[in-house]
């Protein structure tokens, strides 16, 4: 007897991610699942343990408890207790104190996820459980944040260490598979906290959207974040051709640079400037360094994050360093 269609379609999806050819390199080591409890991440395990057991191969879980809400503990226990049951072979469920600048929510993120490497065999590729419907929120909020095409591209579905299978599967998919499969989720009630941005975005946003444009924005916002993607890509590996011909002893030939596109001289910029140490590099820093290649007037330097400034000297690129009382140069970080 065949499957209902939305158990199906959990399992084709994590099948199709752990035998790509993106994947092949991890495909000896075993798969780990970080799950929450949640709906999504109950229907991500229950399908990789599905996978797991018709391959042979033993799969591993991580449960991480945020400690930031009543009764947290016992979420995290029942989290474990399912996955015991679906058949993993391990489940470690970790307790955290987040904390730090940001907030509540990135304080947990950063949480997770140093958990989730720590807890990582070497090799292991994570599987996240991040949907359709989240792809979609992550691209509108990139959107109006003015974050630019990296941004709006939203997630990849193999960022290795991070797999996520499901960004082509919808939220209702995962609940109606968790139904079938007869698991329990646990229903955050942060998810309908209208204080995160997210959960406006959710419940308020996207359904005004689907009304107005009469259905499919999720798929659609997908469909974008991929073209973006590719696009996106495409531009990086031109910009790392670019690099490599611009790069000098000292810095970089700003005459050089100057013969190619906003787009990929701002790219070289970028990852120069981060291999120099400069840390978070905003658009408006980008293309203020921009102007002292393609709109070059004889003009000063420009100051960057972390003490640094950058200048333009005979035809070169240059980064100097005063913040820790030093003149320090560099060429290539």
């Amino acid at each position: 007897m065949s499957p209902p269609a939305c158990v199906s379609e959990i399992r084709v999806a994590v099948r199709r991610l752990l035998d790509s050819e993106e994947a092949a390199a991890h495909r000896s080591f075993p798969p780990v699942v970080a799950c929450s409890g949640g709906p999504d991440s109950l229907a991500l395990a229950a399908a990789t343990a599905y996978f797991a057991r018709r391959r042979g191969v033993p799969v591993h879980g991580v449960v991480v408890d945020h400690g930031m809400q009543e009764g947290s503990a016992e979420v995290a226990a029942r989290a474990a207790e399912q996955l015991v049951d679906l058949g993993f072979s391990q489940v470690d469920t970790v307790r955290v104190q987040p904390g730090g600048a940001g907030g509540a929510e990135a304080a947990a993120r950063r949480a997770r996820y140093a958990v989730l490497r720590r807890y990582r065999p070497e090799g292991s590729l994570v599987l996240l459980g991040h949907t359709l419907d989240d792809q979609a929120e992550t691209v509108l909020l990139g959107l109006g944040r003015g974050s630019g095409a990296r941004s709006i591209a939203g997630m990849r579905p193999l960022d290795a260490p991070w797999a996520r299978p499901f960004l082509g599967v919808s939220r209702g998919t995962t609940e109606a598979a968790c139904s079938e499969l007869g698991l329990v989720p646990w229903r955050d009630p942060h998810n309908s906290d209208s204080r995160f941005t997210r959960v406006r975005l959710r419940s308020e946003v996207l359904p005004l959207m689907e009304e107005v444009l009469q259905g499919g924005v999720a798929s659609a916002l997908s469909r974008t974040a991929a073209q973006l993607r590719e696009d996106a890509d495409a531009l990086d590996s031109v910009a790392e051709e670019a690099r490599e011909r611009v790069r000098g002893a000292e810095g970089l030939d700003a005459r050089a640079l100057s013969g190619h596109p906003p787009a990929v001289r701002r790219r070289v910029l970028r990852n120069w400037l981060s291999e120099c140490g400069v840390p978070e590099l905003s658009d408006s820093h980008l293309r203020a360094a921009d102007a002292l290649v393609g709109d070059w007037r004889g003009q000063g330097g420009h100051a960057l994050p972390g003490g640094y400034e950058l200048i333009r000297a005979r035809g070169t690129l240059l980064v100097e360093c005063r913040g820790r009382g030093i003149d320090q140069r560099s060429s290539d970080g």
